[in-house]
Formats: C-alpha cells, sequence, structure tokens
C-alpha cells in the first residue's frame, strides 16, 4: 500500500514509518525542511521524503503515483514558546491545506491522530479539536473517510524528554533533587508505543472497511492507573533517590480526572493491547538505560 506519512521525523512518525516499511508498505514522508533526521537515519534507503514547506502540494501530488491512504502525526504540543497563532497554523491551517490537495488529487482515506484532551485544557487541544471537526464537516461534502483517532497518553523509549512519562523516568534515573507534582489522583490511560504501532496496522488494513464520512476511535490501552501510583512504580523500579513533593502543584483549569480509552471499536477490528503499563513502563526503563 501506498502511504502519505506527515511528522516522519518526531517519535511516533518515525517509529510508524519504520514499522510499515518493514511490513511492505510504500512510505513517503512530509516534513519540515529544519528536521533533524536522527530517529529516520536507518531506513532512509527505504524513504521518500519531502520538505513540506518548501514543495508546491499541488506539484507534488501531480508527481507522485496515487496515494492509497494518509496518515497525519504531525502536530505542536506548543512547549517550546511558540505563539498560539504558530499552534493554529501547524494544528490546523497547514494540515488543512494538506487535506485539501490530497482530496483534489484522490486520496481517500486520511487517518488523523487526534487527541483525547478536553479541548479548553489548552490550546494544543483545542487546535486538535478544530482540525477534527473540520474534518468531520469535509467527510461529509467532500466524500472520503476521515478517520479520527481520539489518542490517550503513549509512550516508550527515546520519546520526547519533556513529555510525562518520559520526564519522570529520566529525572528518576539522573537522581534529580527533587519532582514537584500534583497530588497524582488522576486517572489516565497510557498505552505503549508497540501497541500503538499495531492499532495503526489494524486500521490500515481495514482502510475498505471505512465508507466515506466521519469515524472517531478511541485508542489507549483500554485501562486507567492513578498518577501518584504511576510515578511511586518508575520511582521504585529506578531505585531513585529524587524526593517527590506531590501536592506541590495545582491542578490545571478543567484538569480531567479520568481518561480512559473505551477500545471496543478497534478491538473488534482485531486488535489487543499486549502491554499493561506495568511491562511498558518496565520496558521502556530498561531501554532507556542503554540510551544513556
Amino acid at each position: 500500500m501506498r502511504i502519505l506519512l506527515t511528522g516522519v521525523t518526531g517519535y511516533l512518525g518515525s517509529n510508524l514509518a519504520s514499522f510499515l516499511i518493514s511490513n511492505g508498505h510504500s512510505v513517503t514522508g512530509l516534513k519540515r525542511a529544519s528536521s533533524s533526521l536522527n530517529r529516520v537515519e536507518k531506513i532512509l534507503p527505504n524513504l521518500s521524503l519531502y520538505n513540506i514547506d518548501e514543495s508546491d502540494l499541488s506539484s507534488f501530488f501531480r508527481e507522485q503515483e496515487k496515494f492509497d491512504v494518509l496518515i497525519h502525526t504531525a502536530t505542536s504540543y506548543g512547549r517550546e514558546d511558540h505563539s498560539v497563532i504558530d499552534l493554529i497554523n501547524s494544528n490546523l491551517v497547514i494540515p488543512l491545506n494538506l487535506l485539501d490537495v490530497a482530496l483534489d488529487n484522490g486520496v481517500k482515506c486520511f487517518i488523523n491522530t487526534g487527541t483525547s484532551l478536553d479541548k479548553l485544557i489548552n490550546p494544543y487541544a483545542l487546535s486538535k479539536s478544530q482540525f477534527s471537526d473540520w474534518g468531520k464537516y469535509l467527510s461529509k461534502v467532500r466524500n472520503f473517510s476521515f478517520v479520527n483517532l481520539k489518542l490517550e497518553h503513549f509512550y516508550g523509549p527515546g520519546d520526547d524528554k519533556k513529555k510525562f512519562i518520559s520526564l519522570l523516568i529520566s529525572s528518576c534515573l539522573s537522581n534529580v533533587p527533587e519532582l514537584n507534582l500534583t497530588d497524582g489522583n488522576q486517572l489516565r490511560d497510557f498505552i505503549y508505543i508497540d501497541d500503538l504501532l499495531s492499532v495503526f496496522k489494524f486500521l490500515i488494513n481495514s482502510t475498505s472497511t471505512f465508507e466515506p464520512g466521519f469515524h472517531e476511535i478511541d485508542v489507549g490501552s483500554g485501562s486507567s492507573v492513578e498518577l501518584r501510583q504511576l510515578v511511586k512504580f518508575i520511582h521504585e523500579i529506578t531505585d531513585s533517590k529524587t524526593r517527590l513533593n506531590f501536592g506541590a502543584l495545582p491542578y490545571r483549569d478543567f484538569e480531567s480526572m479520568l481518561s480512559r480509552a473505551d477500545t471496543t471499536m478497534i478491538e473488534s477490528l482485531g486488535w489487543k493491547c499486549i502491554y499493561d503499563i506495568r511491562a511498558g513502563i518496565t520496558k521502556t526503563i530498561e531501554l532507556e538505560k542503554g540510551l544513556l
């Protein structure tokens, strides 16, 4: 299958590109000209790359054979002092332009990596929600399949050190003096990277079953863990000396106290979560130690 993949140099995108290539798919990746190729270095001989900010998208699609599916993983979390306008441009304007050109050139299935976060919790979540709303509208008026993944928190070795689990693991392994945390009573669903990649495998194999229109699918492990217990578990198995200051930080405005994916839909396609949170965290820590 010919797959166009955005965000190919990111953590999820690079892992997904490698996974898809190993499963016999042809992958063309879209990236920014300034993006590092470190994550995709090993698969470069089997990966076609184009710079989205240096290409005429209309010409790009005309020069390519027709793509069977477009998978959109590119995103901006707004963690590097990006303005709200930058965030909207990255998470809404650019993907809308891409979607419009892709539809003009015969793409019939668009898989969007969305978020399960409440849209009012931060500008990132709001911009992601707005794009999925546009997908819902356009799928009706332009007769294509828009598959929106309400993705819970994912993690794995080599992930961005600013993300919650990666930050916890690196801090505990490095024995930073202290970590300031909320009370940690939130319940969260975390999915290990290998399980997430297998979700995409099942979705790609099932694209013919998605009729034109909007399809929303919860993606996660299907189980929740209390953050306080998760932090304590990571602290314990890393044998860390870091002091955990629970209650030092307030909860965010609009904080959700329970987040858990309803995996009924994806399980109906034959998918099953392999790694529970303890197994996934243990494997992540083992592999992270090898990266230090």
